[in-house]
């Protein structure tokens, strides 16, 4: 069953001084759960990271209340929110004569005491930990000699060896090639499915959001933050509202967004699946509005089991196209 793990009632959240307040996001009411995992996006400066820092109790709060677990967060002593709360922070660490072993041990420190020793237990709870992240052949490296993929699932399995039900990071693919950002995105999408922690990020990576997250939040400073299922909130108007600006649209029918480019015209497009994505997409690319709503004299097939494309023109011609290319140059000399 899934748990309302976070309570956010009234929040206020900034930076104080003796002689002034500046606020940085105000009323905000939210939950976030167990086994889901959340993602915060909004543009640079809008205050994620201070949100972030605020929600792990790393900076105070201006007002309002954060429960954790059916307490608020203030009530916590330090030892007692280092097993309650993990946090894996956006900075590379820049560790030396360390293995990854050693390092993933170091999430057991809240119960090891000053000498640091590891009891079965704790080894037993490290082991498992590497396992879940499943980078068993990496145990014996040394951590300065691992790629920026590599040292993020180290560092997650850190916060897992930590054993807290929560776990906050700080835009944990900042640094990362795409196949590695999918890769840490599924990763930590299963693990609050195998291990029903909560996980909440924040991230620049709005596509890849908008596929693996069970709930978005959206920052920013006209509306403060808005939650949802990536789901509802397209379907609501939230998302393309959210991204209302020159250049960029929520396209409806993929799901996720793309490139407002300025067509010349448009064409009826038939069919679906890849194929009908693949050539709706080049005609948008070559100013060409395509989808199957378009009323138009020409149109284009791209259904049946052969993989060629079938250009039906105004004057009545049929023309077959083996490729995108060949289809792009047919429409080009005719339309």
């Amino acid at each position: 069953m899934k748990q309302d793990t976070i309570h956010i009632d009234n929040l206020s959240i900034g930076y104080q001084s003796k002689n002034d307040t500046k606020l940085v996001a105000s009323h905000i009411q939210a939950r976030i759960y167990s086994g889901e995992l959340t993602c915060l996006l909004g543009a640079n400066g809008v205050g994620k990271s201070t949100l972030l820092r605020t929600l792990s109790a790393f900076q105070p709060k201006i007002e309002g209340v954060i429960s954790v677990l059916g307490r608020d967060v203030d009530s916590y002593s330090d030892k007692e929110l280092s097993t309650t709360v993990g946090v894996v922070l956006t900075e590379k660490c820049d560790i030396r004569n360390m293995s990854v072993h050693e390092l993933v041990g170091m999430g057991r420190s809240p119960y090891t005491g000053f000498w640091g020793r590891l009891s079965k237990e704790d080894k037993r709870i490290v082991e498992e930990s590497i396992a879940l992240v499943k980078i068993e052949n990496l145990t014996s490296r040394m951590v300065h000699t691992l790629s920026d993929g590599e040292r993020q699932k180290v560092m997650i399995a850190k916060a897992l060896a930590q054993e807290t039900p929560v776990i906050f990071l700080d835009e944990p693919t900042a640094f990362l090639d795409f196949p590695s950002k999918v890769e840490i995105m599924q990763l930590l999408h299963h693990l609050t499915r195998s291990t029903n922690k909560t996980i909440f990020l924040s991230t620049h990576d709005l596509e890849l959001a908008l596929q693996i997250a069970d709930k978005i939040w959206l920052m920013d400073k006209a509306n403060g933050i808005t939650t949802g299922t990536p789901e509802d909130l397209a379907l609501s108007g939230h998302l393309s509202g959210f991204f209302a600006r020159k250049g960029i649209v929520f396209d409806t029918e993929t799901g996720l967004f793309r490139i407002d480019n300025q067509y010349s015209t448009e064409i009826r497009l038939n069919g679906h699946g890849q194929k009908y994505a693949m050539v709706r997409k080049a005609l948008q690319r070559n100013g060409i509005r395509a989808d199957r709503r378009v009323e138009s004299s020409a149109w284009i097939e791209t259904t049946g089991e052969t993989s060629t494309f079938i250009v039906h023109l105004p004057d009545g011609q049929v023309r077959n196209a083996g490729t995108i290319e060949e289809l792009l140059q047919i429409i080009s000399t005719h339309l």
